[in-house]
């Protein structure tokens, strides 16, 4: 038997389940040589551990961030259409309705998530824009390429408290005063999803001037990540991951909770999270105006976007879409 194949056998009874258990490299190779039949040096072990690493269908995964080599978590049996039902739950965060209570349970991870995302966007001085009409339970599926669930809007001024003269010179330039960013939320990366999420958010973002995919959970798995770094620096969406594993979305307040938290609750919410930039956007000059009027006629929430940033650069005022939504 190859090397390989005992390999195979045997690493998934020597490995621990979790990342942050991770076996260094020298005991593995320690354990490894008491199962394994005939003589193998340090090096061709090591070499081994390597490259079996990077294959996701292999037992053994590289921690992303240190040191060591865990096990790979066995891939969930596909059934048809799994991966169709993935994306449509994942999109529809507001009207899906199912009897089944494991799809409420995801549902309500999602929906926090979109929560904390949300808050995230308006402690750190960037504005939150929410389609929730396109993903809608009438809504087609093709419309999880066509919008982000989010849009994050940056006001480019120094002073966001005073910058009525800087939108207003802008604006009358011609000069968009602000930077778009379309973002997909999605709660965990796997080998098998981690291109249809990468593709719907390059799609998505195709008007606006940068695209970015934010993962709840980190990425432990150092091979999904280089795969994940390769297509960034091809297409140049921006990966970021909040640190919040399903257990930890599941003690979250409700996500009702989270938008409305006092100071401090948002402050303690805001130190749970591990955020880890895998890589960055590479924003685009312009806004793609043609593109985005091609989806007008899919959502009437595109022109309700389009009538908050021209009020606030018109008026000089910067302010979030629900006080703009106030004044309507």
């Amino acid at each position: 038997m190859s090397l390989r194949q005992q390999l195979n056998d045997t690493l998934p009874n020597l490995l621990p389940a979790h990342p942050k258990e991770a076996i260094k490299g020298t005991e593995l190779i320690r354990l490894v040589r008491m199962k394994l039949d005939g003589h193998y040096s340090d090096a061709s072990l090591r070499y081994h551990f390597s490259i079996m690493s990077c294959d996701p269908t292999s037992p053994i995964a590289k921690v992303e961030k240190g040191q060591g080599y865990y096990r790979r978590t066995a891939p969930v049996p596909a059934l048809a259409g799994a991966q169709e039902l993935l994306s449509f739950s994942q999109g529809r965060l507001d009207d899906l309705m199912s009897d089944s209570g494991t799809v409420d349970h995801v549902l309500m991870r999602i929906k926090k998530f979109r929560a904390v995302v949300t808050r995230w966007c308006e402690i750190n001085g960037r504005f939150p824009f929410i389609f929730r009409e396109p993903f809608s339970s009438v809504a087609p599926l093709g419309n999880l390429w066509k919008f982000p669930e989010l849009v994050m809007v940056d006001w480019e001024t120094a002073n966001i408290d005073n910058p009525s003269s800087v939108l207003r010179l802008k604006s009358h330039l011609g000069l968009p005063p602000f930077r778009l960013s379309a973002l997909r939320l999605r709660i965990q990366p796997t080998h098998d999803t981690f291109r249809e999420d990468f593709y719907q958010t390059l799609s998505a973002a195709q008007w606006s001037q940068s695209g970015e995919l934010f993962y709840a959970a980190p990425i432990e798995d150092e091979a999904l990540a280089e795969s994940m770094r390769k297509l960034s620096s091809t297409f140049g969406i921006g990966i970021t991951t909040f640190g919040l594993t399903a257990e930890a979305l599941d003690e979250l307040p409700r996500p009702a909770n989270i938008l409305n938290a006092h100071p401090r609750e948002t402050e303690a919410l805001m130190e749970r999270l591990d955020i880890s930039r895998i890589t960055s956007s590479k924003p685009k000059s312009h806004i793609d105006w043609p593109a985005l009027e091609s989806i007008q006629g899919d959502s009437s929430e595109v022109n309700l976007l389009i009538d908050w940033l021209t009020d606030c650069s018109l008026s000089g005022e910067i302010k979030s879409y629900s006080d703009f939504t106030i004044e309507l």
